[in-house]
């Protein structure tokens, strides 16, 4: 009976700590990894890789008809995220065109990381996506303002020059700024473009994306 029981505490303790290992938006993965089996991902798509703007963006079908879109946006993600899953976010693919939207959310995990952290990251991941697709277009859309997110800003705009400096340097790359058009006539972050939590977006708010996006999609 005591081996039988230590027997079961030691598989117990196994599993604790095997679920305990697992790095933040693993399960996210895996259930893209399901998707994937279940229905097998269409070439020559737009894939879109990066945080809850995208993940929330659940119609965004809806909003490019004539387009094939992969959405492959995970939770909080951060630019670090994105490193670290690069293989799943990347090889089960054949698209045609990348589209980026990450970084927000590595200013919010620590307001204190410098900015050049984060653009180093940036550039960590293109440099992956150019390793398995070196010649189609890879986009980057710019960090938005949320009204959240205030005290940020400062950050995030120094961050949003020095990826648009370096994607004008790529090939096949653009920067989308939609930061101009979620603004008032006065130069103000338009707050009826957010929901309640003044950090995702409404569906107007998607609109104007689209608006802006469009002359980018393949």
């Amino acid at each position: 009976m005591k081996k039988i029981l230590s027997a079961f505490l030691l598989l117990t303790f196994a599993l604790f700590f095997s679920q305990e290992k697992k790095p933040m938006y693993w399960q996210d993965i895996q259930n893209f990894k399901k998707l994937d089996k279940e229905i097998a991902p269409p070439k020559d798509a737009i894939l879109l890789i990066g945080s809850s703007s995208f993940t929330k963006w659940t119609d965004v079908a809806s909003y490019f008809p004539t387009k094939t879109i992969i959405n492959r946006g995970f939770g909080g993600s951060r630019l670090i995220d994105l490193n670290t899953y690069s293989e799943d976010l990347l090889s089960p693919y054949q698209p045609k065109q990348i589209i980026i939207y990450c970084g927000e959310n590595d200013f919010a995990d620590d307001d204190k990381l410098k900015v050049k952290e984060v653009t180093n990251r940036y550039v960590a991941f293109y440099k992956k996506v150019r390793e398995k697709f070196p010649n189609i277009e890879v986009d980057y859309i710019s960090i938005k303002y949320s009204p959240s997110r205030e005290k940020l800003w400062p950050q995030m705009k120094e961050a949003n020059q020095i990826i648009k400096a370096f994607m004008e340097k790529q090939p096949n790359s653009k920067f989308i700024d939609i930061t101009k058009a979620m603004e008032d006539a006065n130069g103000k972050v338009r707050k009826d473009l957010f929901v309640g939590d003044m950090l995702h977006m409404t569906p107007e708010g998607y609109k104007i994306w689209t608006n802006v996006m469009n002359p980018y999609m393949k």
